[in-house]
């Protein structure tokens, strides 16, 4: 499983939580002093690192959460067909087809940083 839980309390700004069974990374990350009868909140806000939808979370604390493990790769580009492009990683030389972000340019040989989560795949930079 490519997940891990870990406390609310050690989460930050720019790292990753689930939010709806979906990987975001964390935009705002505020907490509320406890209340009378209880510890005090965070509340998360975040965005999809896959659909860049804003999602939040509003929790205690001391809850657990799961916090994906994304792995950041190194690819290069053998060939681009319209919207998609064929990928080579560079660590087990898989080939595989990714779509073409609107504003990224990739040639062929270009080397492109990607996120890999359970199959899901984003080119953070080409």
């Amino acid at each position: 499983m490519a997940k891990e839980q870990t406390e609310v309390r050690d989460l930050d700004e720019g790292s990753y939580v689930m939010m709806d069974d979906t990987p975001c990374k964390i935009d705002s990350y505020s907490t509320a002093k406890p209340g009378k009868h209880g510890s005090a909140k965070a509340r998360i806000e975040g965005t999809g690192v896959f659909d860049d939808q804003k999602r939040s979370l509003s929790q205690p604390v001391d809850a657990k959460v799961w916090v994906p493990i994304i792995n950041r790769k190194q690819g290069q580009v053998v060939s681009v067909t319209g919207d998609d492009a064929q990928v080579m990683d560079l660590d087990t030389y898989e080939t595989f087809t990714m779509r073409v972000p609107d504003d990224v340019d990739f040639s062929p040989d270009d080397e492109i940083e990607y996120l890999e989560y359970e199959g899901q795949r984003k080119v953070v930079r080409a």
